[in-house]
Order: structure tokens, then C-alpha cells, then sequence
């Protein structure tokens, strides 16, 4: 039996193998990459290497074994994802794992914004298959805004169009800390788990701890969805994804990217990471 990381050299992949080896011996983390050059390190430290491609179904029959625990990270390619996730379920339904965990989005079927479909179709998929699962339905994650700072210094501005709505955010660390206690742990198998941060903020919010942390004027613009799209599309982001993200802060203007049940910090043994600290480490790369 291995446990088995899908996309494990992408930024959430590389931390919950991380977080793993902390853990359990190398010799019993499996990470399934397509790029073996882009693994070596992982494969130099006893790390199994198993390649296969999310869009090649075929590579993905030697990806699992009877009896492991796998961890599916869902793709980065919007639209895309619902064949893909699918052909690593039938995958490990045909080899016989043990647990399948897979991570979602918070809110689960609730989640009414478009980037979830795609989320509650593959779950759908996972319980379809009749495999032990367990569902990790991730919130947001700090670096989805820290990611942005250097521009967000250059102008001395959020941008935005989510209002008053507050975002439980967490590091990416903390998700990947509680996916690795799901696989190596008991009592997770047909569990639910809505993971997020313990403290909710609104970008105004975020905008002001920018300002404090880096001794800089920052200050919010909330914009209408059309004018923020016309932004985003302006700095060279795809139209459609554009729409997805536009769509994501209506969302969270609604609530739905809000909700602090301390399943994370329950799961992980500590607070989660406060956004601040995720802001300082930002500045300081």
C-alpha cells in the first residue's frame, strides 16, 4: 500500500507530499507527475514516481495499486476538469485503492458559482464509483491574493467586485497539512470535511493589511462585475476565465466563500494560518 498524491509538483501537490514525508517513510509516498524531470527531486529523496497525464487515460492504468490511499488534486484547466477527474476515478476504481480523497470546493453541492461545477460533478463521480472517498472541499486559499501583491503595489489597489463579502481564506500549507492527515490517519473513509479559515475578511479588509503590512497606501475598489471584467480582460486575462473570477467574487458578495466551521483547524491540530502572516511571507520572497 502507498499513499499516492496526484499532481504532485504543482503548488498544492508539492506541499501535501511535504507534508507526508514529515510523516510517513518516503518509501511509502507515491507521487503520480507527467513530467519525471520535474520530479527528480521528489524521486532523489525515495519517492516513487508513477507518470501519467489527467489527459491520457490510458497512462493512468499504472498509476494506482490494489489497497492505496490516493489524494486526486483537481486540475488547474477550467473546463476541462470533469473528463479528467473522471478518468483518475475509473483508474482507482479499476485498481482497487483503498481511499480515494478529493478536493473540492467549500460548500460542496451548495456552491452556486460557476468554478464549482465542475467540483460537484466529480464528487458526484467519486460516489457513483462506489470507491471509500473522503471529500476535502477546500475554501480559499491565501495565495490567490498574495500572488497578486506586486500589483496591487504598484497601483495601491484591490481590485474587485465582491462588496462587503468576507472570504475564510487559509494558507495553502494548512490544506495541504489537513489532506495529509486524511491519508495517513483513520476514521476519514465517507467523511465530509468543509475546510476554510477560521477568520473571514472582506477585501476592504485585505486592502488595509496590505497597507499596515508593507507601510504602503492601499485602499479597495469595488467595482460593477461588467467593469471589473473589462479589467481583468484589460491585464491580459482570458475572457472566459475572466467571467469565472468575476463570478467568484458575486459569490463571495453572496456568502458562499464565508463560511469558518473549524473543520481545518480541527483536522490540522492548530489555528490556520492568519492572513497577515500569508501577506508578510508574500513581501519578504
Amino acid at each position: 500500500m502507498s499513499i499516492v498524491v496526484t499532481g504532485a509538483t504543482g503548488a498544492l501537490g508539492r506541499l501535501v507530499v511535504e507534508e507526508l514525508l514529515t510523516r510517513v517513510p518516503a518509501e511509502q509516498v507515491a507521487a503520480v507527475v507527467r513530467d519525471r524531470e520535474k520530479a527528480a527531486g521528489l524521486a532523489a529523496r525515495g519517492v516513487e514516481l508513477r507518470i501519467a497525464d489527467y489527459d491520457d487515460p490510458a497512462s493512468l492504468a499504472g498509476a494506482f495499486r490494489a489497497g492505496d490511499r490516493v489524494l486526486l488534486i483537481s486540475g488547474s484547466e477550467v473546463g476541462r476538469r470533469i473528463p479528467q477527474h473522471t478518468a483518475v476515478i475509473a483508474a482507482a476504481r479499476a485498481a482497487g485503492v483503498a481511499q480515494l480523497a478529493y478536493t473540492g470546493i467549500l460548500g460542496g453541492p451548495a456552491a452556486d458559482f460557476d468554478l464549482a461545477a465542475e467540483h460537484k460533478a466529480t464528487e458526484q463521480a467519486v460516489l457513483d464509483s462506489g470507491l471509500p472517498h473522503t471529500f476535502l472541499r477546500n475554501g480559499w486559499y491565501h495565495e490567490n491574493y498574495t500572488a497578486q501583491l506586486g500589483q496591487v503595489l504598484e497601483h495601491g489597489t484591490v481590485v474587485g467586485s465582491a462588496g462587503e463579502g468576507r472570504i475564510a481564506s487559509a494558507a495553502r500549507a494548512d490544506y495541504a497539512a489537513a489532506a495529509a492527515e486524511v491519508l495517513t490517519g483513520e476514521g476519514h473513509l465517507g467523511r465530509v470535511y468543509e475546510l476554510s479559515g477560521d477568520t473571514a475578511w472582506s477585501l476592504a479588509e485585505y486592502a488595509a493589511e496590505v497597507a499596515a503590512r508593507s507601510g504602503r497606501e492601499v485602499a479597495y475598489r469595488d467595482l460593477p462585475a461588467e467593469a471589473h471584467l473589462s479589467v481583468l480582460t484589460g491585464a491580459g486575462v482570458p475572457e472566459p476565465f475572466a467571467a469565472v473570477l468575476v463570478d467568484v467574487d458575486a459569490a463571495i458578495a453572496r456568502g458562499r466563500l464565508a463560511a469558518t466551521g473549524g473543520d481545518l483547524a480541527r483536522l490540522i491540530g492548530r489555528p490556520t494560518t492568519p492572513v497577515g502572516d500569508a501577506i508578510t511571507a508574500a513581501l519578504n520572497a
